[in-house]
């Protein structure tokens, strides 16, 4: 139903949600597509088939543009635009595929690996699993410096765990927890570096606002957040591999 309700293929992913406005015809990587007006370059993309990297963005979900990994090129305009946050306009040319496009996103993944468990990496069926596949990175090239990796793993909810060590700060769990179920226990503490998913005022999931309905859990794309059932015996993140 909710497929039918946004008139969007319930298998895809559109990273942006649909609009109503009036047609605006464009062309993504030589395909011609028609969409509303306010819908965004990403879904344009994805409505021709022509697949663009994305970790911060889904179409449950309003854009946010933090990720990086969705830029695009456009013909008349200089830089390198996000998909997700930027409009259609009529007659736009958009290339979402080039060597130089290519080699920004590897560049992006390579950060986000720098401060991410080296182990999770083999293996991993999370959507940064399959943008590390879209992008050709697994490892990073970044010698070993201050991170994340010792955070402490909050399993204090029954049915849900958040391990630090995995997250992005990407900020969609707090997205949906504020648009989807409208609880707001969510947010981002700290800036830079120091930014990490908090819940309430930085308490446990079980002590705070949270009310366990999974909306975080479904949002998020590094398995951050995760079911605690699919752990049979409990979590334990993947032991590295013997040298």
């Amino acid at each position: 139903m909710w497929s039918e309700l946004r008139r969007l293929r319930d298998d895809v992913d559109y990273g942006t949600p649909p609009r109503d406005g009036a047609p605006v015809s464009l062309t993504v990587d030589g395909v011609p597509v028609t969409v509303p007006a306010g819908s965004s370059v990403m879904l344009a993309a994805t409505s021709c088939r022509k697949s663009v990297p994305k970790l911060c963005a889904t179409d449950t979900l309003e854009a946010f543009g933090s990720c990086r990994v969705c830029l695009v090129e456009i013909e008349g305009r200089r830089g390198f635009p996000a998909a997700c946050t930027t409009p259609v306009e009529a007659g736009m040319v958009v290339r979402t595929q080039s060597p130089r496009l290519q080699e920004l996103r590897k560049g992006v993944m390579e950060l986000y690996l720098s401060d991410f468990p080296a182990s999770e990496v083999p293996g991993g069926w999370s959507e940064l699993h399959e943008v590390m596949a879209a992008t050709g990175v697994t490892t990073s090239p970044y010698p070993t410096g201050q991170n994340h990796l010792d955070a402490p793993v909050d399993e204090s909810n029954p049915y849900f765990l958040f391990d630090p060590a995995k997250c992005i700060v990407c900020s969609r769990c707090v997205r949906a927890c504020e648009e989807v179920q409208g609880t707001f226990a969510l947010t981002v503490a700290g800036r830079g570096f120091q930014s990490k998913i908090v819940a309430s005022q930085g308490e446990r999931f079980l002590d705070s606002e949270c009310v366990s309905c999974g909306a975080c859990v479904q949002a998020c794309p590094t398995h951050s957040l995760v079911e605690k059932s699919l752990f049979e015996g409990g979590y334990h993140r993947a032991q590295p591999p013997q040298a």
